[in-house]
């Protein structure tokens, strides 16, 4: 199931069908996100005209054009490269005539990966307030509103950069409702969030910012508003999202004879909060076969967060495995796998895991306590000396976090 939500989402399957008619003018390619390398090759390989451009993507992302050059750059936390791929993003777009089409390639992770600071800011503070919120527990959403007022190139201003071009933006959500500001923190779209906003945010999770920071979001870094003129000639379609992928899977589930019940795909929250009402209602199909007949599975997607407390490592999906572990306590013939669809669960380059009924049983016999590795956001570590991690290396998709929950009596 794991293994077809992946495919579902492959740029050269979704990317193909939404390209534009050639414009007058010149074709520009710019993207981000850890789709974007693969994406830019499916734009390659069907495209029948000239094109130039460049994209940025993850560390190990990349994929070879002819055409397109594919800059590869640090994820989550950005670095020296990110800013460099904002900076030769901005300057690609710039100067370009009404014929010209710019062709933007996003997915997630081009928060991280097209990063460049608003007025005032360093990298280093960029990469501070960026830990920061990664480990505040702050949900995606809230994350985007802070990240875009304090850019020089989220929130719209790379499309107003290439004005009066015409920006056609091919999206692969990652996020849950698939709200285009949210994704990669709408570089090209409009923003109806305010610097107020993200002051709030910042307020909520009790995170410190740099003076030049509070100057941003006192007003100074607003971001490019609907209604913009210089959004009029930009446009948005997302070719790919959670939901295609939950369905995918539902579907190899039909036909191994498994009843799947998709309980949706915006799924967000402290992660071992949401792994207990997984629990519960897995035990509830167990004991009762209620909602659904046995075998079944319970599919779900989103971003759940992680509260970072210990000192461990763990990204939400493992986090999310271990807690329903532990909440099942090893009762039924319950089996699940939660990873993430990029191939990389928080800052390790392990997609995710599994569990099944011994998983407790089997740490308490090599001297794991299962309590302690959740107190400490460990489950990287816990699932690796069990041997159930799930490894795919780079997927070339990003549809966010699959999780499935297999009920088999």
């Amino acid at each position: 199931m794991f293994d077809a939500a992946v495919a579902s989402a492959q740029p050269s399957l979704c990317a193909p069908r939404h390209l534009p008619e050639p414009p007058r003018g010149r074709l520009i390619v710019v993207g981000a996100g850890k789709a974007s390398a693969a994406m830019a090759a499916a734009v390659e390989a069907n495209w029948r005209g000239p094109l130039s451009g460049l994209v940025v993507t993850r560390d190990g992302y990349g994929v070879p054009c002819r055409h397109i050059e594919i800059i590869e750059a640090s994820h989550p936390v950005p670095d020296v490269r990110s800013v460099t791929a904002a900076q030769r993003i901005l300057a690609t777009v710039s100067g370009l005539t009404p014929d010209d089409l710019v062709l933007c390639l996003i997915s997630g992770g081009g928060s991280a990966l097209l990063c460049l600071p608003g007025e005032g800011l360093t990298l280093d503070d960029k990469q501070a307030i960026n830990r920061a919120l990664l480990a505040s527990g702050a949900a995606i959403g809230e994350m985007n509103v802070v990240r875009r007022h304090l850019s020089g190139i989220k929130g719209g201003r790379l499309a107003a950069a290439a004005y009066p071009a015409q920006v056609l933006t091919l999206v692969i959500s990652d996020v849950p409702g698939d709200a285009l500001p949210d994704i990669a923190s709408g570089p090209t779209v409009a923003d109806p969030t305010t610097c107020a906003d993200a002051r709030a945010i910042v307020a909520r999770y009790g995170i410190k910012l740099p003076p030049a920071a509070c100057r941003l979001l006192d007003g100074a870094g607003e971001t490019i508003k609907p209604g913009d003129s210089r959004l009029a000639r930009a446009q948005a379609r997302i070719i790919a999202q959670p939901r295609m992928a939950l369905h995918a899977a539902a579907e190899v589930a039909r036909r191994a004879g498994v009843t799947p019940l998709i309980l949706g795909d915006r799924i967000e929250g402290e992660s071992r909060e949401i792994a207990k009402a997984f629990a519960g209602m897995a035990q509830s199909v167990a004991d009762y076969g209620e909602p659904l007949p046995q075998p079944c599975v319970l599919l779900s997607g989103g971003e759940t967060t992680v509260t970072l407390r210990g000192k461990g490592t763990g990204g939400r999906n493992v986090e999310f495995l271990l807690a329903l572990a532990l909440a099942l306590k090893g009762a039924g013939a319950i089996h699940a796998l939660a990873a993430d669809t990029d191939g990389v669960d928080g800052a390790a380059e392990v997609a995710g895991a599994v569990i099944s009924p011994d998983t407790l049983e089997r740490a308490r016999a090599a001297g794991i306590d299962s309590q302690h590795a959740l107190d400490n956001n460990d489950a990287h570590s816990y699932f690796a000396a069990l041997g159930d991690q799930v490894v795919t290396g780079p997927t070339q998709t990003n549809v966010n976090d699959f999780r499935a929950v297999l009920v088999i009596r």
